[in-house]
């Protein structure tokens, strides 16, 4: 449950303070260290670590950092995620430093290098230890202070350091603004909403701590109980309740940002809602931003909440009052996928106040009768809505906001009731609510509301954010009337759609009743549904490149003049090298502000005409660094790039013999396909019988579409349009990374097809893909690449089938510490576990004869021996398995 917001940055006073520290910290003798932390052209950051005692055997490691002057300036407290440490965030201390901001990180209780039990925010602990933290900022010579004791000082965190900051402004009336996101408000209503136990959050909740043992007693007492009951009892209600932001929601009165994810199953939108209502009711700033992440994946927007906070903090901290704070409320929209990085595209939308989660009601009629379905014994088998854990993969949340349905719930146990087709587009920004008529045979009946979206003639459907709403109805034998509050959303519902609700009996993410029971539910009325009108989605931007190109363009043709006679000092053209399409030589490149990690470090390699070389690697291999490089679009460190013989510089003229598709290609969206070639073939200058434009048509393969304007193109179509200008002019040497992303099968072996006419012409084409099975059957040559360095290079047919890379046939599945020991033997190079056994590589010294004497010794079950015929084999042994 670490979500690591990216560098949180950016006062009113108040007239009371309700707590004062008691104590002041003891910063343990010995424990302070020193270092200056400076990038190229940022100014250098100075360090200081220390152990600060926090009394009772607690000792808390935090990191201080400072910029610039020796001025006074405010303070940040910079909180982490649960499961990290203050390491998680120095980066964004580092970033706020340089701002202008004296920043102290910690690490909480239980978490880095500090002690002491988890206490999850307890006030009389993780809170206590706060203010012990502000009385250590007001004694620094570089923090802005009120008055004596109390520092001019903000808080922003996520998750657990979300929490924190709302409670330390409850409870210390010395903070003075705070930015917190993807927290809670109500511990107790996030882990048991509607008296729900949510349990697979819940044991990711303790794992990530460290266990039950790393917890305090009470806490850890408290989950056993309800994880082994399946039922929260009061008792824990209480508990989290009191650690809870909630507890001291009347004393929360300082301008607050808060940021709440849309794709979040832990911590929904509606916890943000309950927190923004109280601030404001305290007379407190609040403005409110729904991001597209949140702790069940989806994008995080890293660079535009870092600025937001900043700029919270420079206007409320600073006292800058011509910053624009940005607006009361923001949301950020999804609009469908970006053609040229496959990557979902999103768009703001904001309104100067904050609408909640009710506004703008509309009701949408439902049909179906009075339904009745199982909860089956064991509550097995679940639905399946959200899956915690994989907010690092992008999560189902992400899914589902590009229109992939990814829920489950199974027959028999669920009731559905359906709308008609919606006439006009339904944008619903809030909570939607319905009331149903729930009968059980068992005394509570445990149900799992969620409303999906409908595609025409039922085909698809999808659930909004992965969302549902958990609800026990108590003392359900009689029947009761229930009024249900769905999960808020921002989802928009397209004309000829249908709206579901669906009621279903299981829930992977949650604890059901174990015994059998039947439940029967009909409609008490219509699907009442916010559609908040006064917020309105920013236009679509035209592509920055729009705007830029005739500035750049301009810039170039400057730049150009002014430096003709420097670059008469490039490299004289090697005679040696004319006929060789490329040659790589000691090529390196560093990671920019780093003076030891490489994107590409030492690459040596050579292309002849008529080859397909195939560029492989895992990702951050270097592989597109090399390829920019190859363009010109960026500088090498050290080595050169030969062309023909040229070495490559911007604007180098060999360059016109270069054609290349990387990174995918803009196009002018209201001209059609053909339009959009002709212009770009203009653009270059060159006669228009040599663009050879009816042979790129023919590549292209898009038949009538070639008239259509590029906006209705489907990624697909859009690919094979940036391959065929790609091919403009038959350029001697073309370069293609990731060219068969968005095409069908068919459209693959066609582009297969046209690479291997293409080099059998004479020319020279270089391929970076990730369909090794495509490899296989195009290129004639490969070059392997692994953390930006050459591992192999040479004809497919002998990386492929080469005799020092075995594959061993054992009946079951091999054990990792056996393949360890397999790794380690004289001769072998590497191993690596597969489905069918072992592939091992032997090493100069490697012999296969000792190799199966060494594995029978090692009690190794092996079937049979011999050499592996697959690409994908090879890379992965040639490479360690990393990919």
């Amino acid at each position: 449950m670490d979500l690591r917001l990216p560098g949180l940055r950016g006062r009113v006073r108040r007239p009371r303070r309700w707590l004062a520290a008691a104590a002041s910290v003891v910063v343990l003798a010995g424990a302070g260290t020193w270092t200056a932390v400076a990038d190229d052209d940022a100014p250098p950051v100075r360090s200081t670590d220390r152990v600060m005692d926090m009394g009772d055997g607690v000792r808390i490691d935090t990191s201080y950092f400072t910029s610039g002057s020796s001025g006074r300036r405010p303070a940040v407290l910079l909180g982490h995620g649960f499961g990290g440490s203050k390491d998680d965030v120095r980066q964004q201390a580092e970033d706020l430093a340089r701002d202008g901001y004296a920043v102290l990180t910690w690490s909480a209780r239980g978490f880095g290098e500090s002690t002491g039990k988890i206490g999850l925010n307890d006030p009389k602990g993780e809170v206590a230890d706060v203010s012990k933290l502000l009385d250590w900022l007001a004694k620094q010579p570089q923090v802005e202070l009120d008055k004596p004791g109390d520092p001019r000082v903000g808080m922003a965190g996520g998750s657990y350091g979300g929490a924190i900051a709302l409670l330390a402004a409850g409870h210390d009336d010395r903070v003075d603004a705070i930015a917190p996101a993807i927290t809670y408000w109500n511990l107790a209503d996030a882990l048991f909403p509607n008296g729900v136990f949510k349990k697979l959050w819940a044991g990711i909740f303790v794992n990530s701590g460290g266990g039950c043992e790393k917890f305090e007693t009470q806490i850890c007492e408290m989950y056993d109980r309800v994880a082994e009951s399946g039922t929260p009892d009061a008792q824990a209600r209480t508990m989290l309740q009191e650690r809870s932001p909630s507890a001291v929601g009347d004393r929360i009165d300082v301008p607050t940002l808060l940021m709440q994810g849309q794709s979040d199953s832990l911590f929904p939108l509606g916890q943000a809602d309950a927190a923004a209502k109280a601030i404001r009711a305290n007379g407190a700033p609040v403005d409110v931003d729904w991001i597209a992440g949140g702790h069940d994946g989806g994008d995080m927007e890293t660079g535009r909440i870092q600025e937001r906070v900043r700029s919270w903090f420079d206007r409320y901290l600073k006292g800058d009052k011509s910053v624009d704070t940005g607006p009361a409320f923001r949301v950020t929209r999804t609009g469908g996928v970006d053609s040229t990085d496959g990557q979902a595209t999103l768009r703001g939308a904001s309104a100067d106040s904050y609408p909640g989660l009710e506004s703008g009601r509309q009701s949408v009629s439902l049909t179906g009768g009075e339904q009745s379905f199982a909860n089956p014994a064991g509550a097995n088998p679940p639905a399946v809505s959200a899956l915690p854990g994989l907010g690092g993969s992008g999560g189902l949340a992400q899914l589902s906001s590009l229109g992939v349905g990814v829920s489950l719930d199974f027959p028999g146990q669920f009731a559905r009731f359906e709308s008609a087709p919606v006439r006009d587009d339904l944008r619903i920004t809030g909570s939607p609510t319905a009331t149903v008529h729930v009968k059980s045979t068992s005394a509570d009946a445990v149900l799992f509301a969620k409303v999906y979206d409908v595609g025409p003639g039922g085909t698809q459907q999808v659930l909004p954010s992965q969302l549902v709403t958990p609800l026990r109805v108590a003392d359900a034998k009689a029947g009761k009337d229930v009024t249900i509050t769905l999960p808020a959303i921002d989802h928009d519902i397209d004309s000829g759609h249908r709206l579901r609700l669906v009621l279903s009996s299981t829930d992977l993410g949650y604890a059901s009743p174990l015994a059998p029971a039947t439940y029967t539910v009909s409609l008490k009325g219509d699907l009442s549904v916010p559609t908040a009108p006064g917020v309105s989605t920013a236009a679509a931007p035209l592509p920055s490149w729009v705007w830029w190109l005739p500035i750049t363009g301009a810039l170039i043709a400057l730049a150009l003049l002014l430096t003709a006679r420097r670059r008469t000092a490039t490299p004289a053209p090697d005679p040696e090298l004319a006929e060789v399409p490329l040659q790589i030589t000691d090529l390196s490149k560093r990671y920019a502000g780093s003076q030891d990690r490489y994107a590409v470090r030492d690459l040596s390699f050579r292309v002849e005409k008529g080859q397909v070389l195939g560029l492989l690697g895992p990702n951050g291999a270097g592989k597109t660094t090399t390829l920019r490089m190859l363009m010109g679009l960026i500088k090498p460190d050290a080595g050169e790039v030969r062309v023909f013989g040229h070495a490559i510089r911007p604007g180098a003229p060999v360059l016109s013999r270069v054609g290349a598709f990387v990174e995918g290609a803009g196009f002018l969206p209201h001209l059609s396909g053909r339009e959009n070639l002709e212009l770009y073939w203009r653009a270059t200058g060159r006669p228009p019988e040599d663009a050879h434009l009816d042979e790129a048509l023919e590549i292209a393969g898009l038949g009538d579409a070639l008239a259509r304007a590029v906006r209705t193109y489907s990624q697909g179509m859009r690919q094979r349009l940036a391959i065929a200008q790609a091919m403009l002019g038959l350029p001697d040497l073309l370069i293609l990374d990731e060219p068969t992303n968005g095409l069908d099968p068919p459209q693959i072996r066609e582009m297969r097809e046209v690479m291997i006419r293409y080099a059998a012409a004479g020319r020279t084409v270089i391929v970076s893909s990730h369909l090794l099975a495509e490899v296989e059957q195009t290129c004639t040559h490969l070059v392997v690449m692994d953390r930006g360095r050459l591992v192999q290079a040479g004809p497919v047919g002998e990386i492929v089938g080469s005799g020092d890379t075995l594959l061993v046939g054992t009946p079951t599945a091999v054990e990792e510490p056996v393949v360890d020991k397999v790794a380690a033997l004289p001769g072998v190079a590497s191993a690596v576990r597969t489905d069918d056994g072992l592939l091992v590589r032997l090493d100069a010294d490697g012999d296969a004869t000792r190799l199966v004497a060494e594995l029978v010794r090692l009690e190794v079950p092996v079937q049979s021996v011999g050499p592996h015929r697959r690409l994908e084999d090879a890379f992965l042994t040639l490479i360690g398995g990393s990919a």
